[in-house]
């Protein structure tokens, strides 16, 4: 992979004991150029059955680990931050320097790859976002288990490198402006302009807005239910209606 002479890249995700406020991490793993790290911690809470299901790290797994915070990966990790010229690189990086900074560690500059893949496709053609989905959707050759913090990793940088050319190529600009471009991208939320579900599927956001906006205002109330993962259609519908 080419590497950015500017900016120290770290890909990096997290599995947690679950996806409530008060969780914590168990298991982190980043790579900064060559460099892999991959650990398992003793988080301060149980890792609920949910989480074990998806990821299965079991308490078993957890139970002779050493706390997070303290640990070598903790104060390199805080290192690499300091830097001005650090990007974290996550999918989903609102949840994992979420996870980051309840454990003390202020996070600078991200990339979120999931936000840069919906940026990528205004017209609302991909169905799913998700690191495994946009894995097989785009063909992305690597060894890497699924819910796993390596695995996810792995996927996670060769994506990154995809949506990178794609912006590249589709701008025709530097990497290191691409690389700029994707943290502005990052840094709040996207706008749609095309629905992918619903009764409206495929047709404008705009065009509903004039027509229908009473779905528009059902459709928001329903959104504001979870306004943590429902941010960019939040910001889209009150966009369109002029809130």
């Amino acid at each position: 992979m080419e590497k950015s002479n500017e900016k120290t890249l770290i890909f990096l995700d997290t599995e947690t004991t679950g996806n409530m406020p008060e969780d914590k991490l168990c298991q982190l793993c980043y790579k900064v150029g060559d460099k892999i790290v991959d650990e398992l911690y003793k988080p301060t809470l149980p890792i609920s059955i949910e989480s074990m299901a998806v990821h299965h790290i079991t308490e078993k797994m957890v139970a002779g680990k050493p706390a997070f915070i303290g640990s070598p990966e903790y104060k390199e990790l805080e290192e690499l931050f300091s830097k001005e010229d650090s990007v974290m690189i996550a999918h989903n990086a609102k949840f994992d320097a979420g996870m980051l900074e309840k454990e003390g560690l202020k996070v600078g500059k991200t990339i979120d790859t999931f936000r840069v893949a919906r940026h990528l496709d205004p017209e609302g053609k991909i169905a799913s976002y998700r690191l495994q989905y946009l894995r097989y959707l785009l063909g992305i050759e690597v060894e890497a288990t699924a819910h796993d913090a390596k695995g996810d990793v792995l996927v996670l940088e060769k994506l990154f490198e995809r949506l990178l050319k794609k912006i590249m190529e589709t701008e025709n600009i530097s990497r290191e402006t691409a690389i700029d471009q994707m943290i502005d991208i990052s840094s709040h939320p996207v706008l749609f302009k095309y629905f992918n579900f619903g009764k409206h599927k495929n047709v404008s956001v705009e065009e509903v807005a004039k027509k229908d906006r009473s779905y528009l205002e059902w459709l928001l109330k329903q959104k504001k239910e979870t306004p943590e993962e429902e941010e960019d259609w939040i910001y889209t519908i009150e966009h369109f209606m002029g809130l």
